[in-house]
């Protein structure tokens, strides 16, 4: 995840980040390039040698196109390299999960912005179950995606009946706790689901969803936490990335 490392009886074994905001102008994360390059600084810091950023893709509030993030991306490390910045920004995107996502992956030629193994990053309305979830994950793997679904821990939906969350994990859905939430950073309730679902072992992967420098600096709170300490030792797949 952030850059941290897991102690073994050996090693230590890196975790790679894969969901921020990172890129500057695109959405509700960081706003100037200046502001970009000092959270990186302290990625670096805290031992972060890669992270993947994924901009929001949300048709009403954030209608980023995919040729448009790679351009910003490619300006940023530009920026990076000239600093002499030692860290890997890889990007892929957050997509909203809507009727125009569900169009798209029927008619748009364009490849989604993925990571790792294909897998699409993918976020819902933060109190409605979507009525189009079970056809959107048919869709997703049948096309070769593997869907991650970001933060469920944060979904009132999920809050209020776990047995969902249940259902989308044995649809082949993976999921993505933001490691700030073990910190109580959003809410009790929140805080009280992502340790649930770490101490069920059905975290698949951690990432920072980092913002802003506020989110950065709560996760120092977050590694204080015992449970993020036990979802260290879940099998995350951002162990392979």
């Amino acid at each position: 995840m952030f850059g941290l490392f897991k102690k073994g009886k050996h090693q230590r074994t890196y975790i790679t980040d894969i969901h921020s905001h990172l890129l500057p102008g695109l959405d509700d994360g960081v706003k100037s390039m200046e502001e970009s390059l000092e959270i990186l600084t302290y990625f670096i810091e805290l031992g972060t040698s890669r992270l993947y950023t994924t901009p929001h893709i949300m048709n009403d509030l954030y209608p980023n196109k995919e040729a448009h993030i790679l351009s910003v991306a490619n300006n940023l490390r530009k920026e990076i390299t000239s600093k002499g910045l030692a860290i890997e920004v890889n990007v892929a995107a957050e997509y909203y999960l809507d009727e125009i996502l569900l169009d798209r992956m029927d008619n748009d030629d364009n490849q989604l912005l993925t990571f790792g193994d294909n897998y699409l990053l993918f976020e819902t309305s933060f109190f409605n179950l979507p009525f189009y979830l079970n056809e959107f994950i048919f869709k997703a793997k049948s096309q070769g995606y593997q869907p991650v679904l970001a933060h469920p821990e944060r979904y009132a939906y999920i809050q209020d009946s776990y047995t969902l969350v249940e259902d989308i994990v044995q649809r082949g859905v993976l999921l993505q706790i933001n490691t700030i939430s073990l910190a109580g950073f959003y809410s009790k309730p929140v805080k009280k689901l992502a340790e649930r679902l770490v101490n069920d072992g059905m975290v698949h992967f951690l990432g920072s969803d980092c913002h802003n420098i506020n989110q950065f600096n709560a996760l120092n709170e977050a590694l204080k936490s015992k449970c993020y300490q036990k979802a260290l030792d879940l099998p995350l797949k951002n162990y392979s990335l």
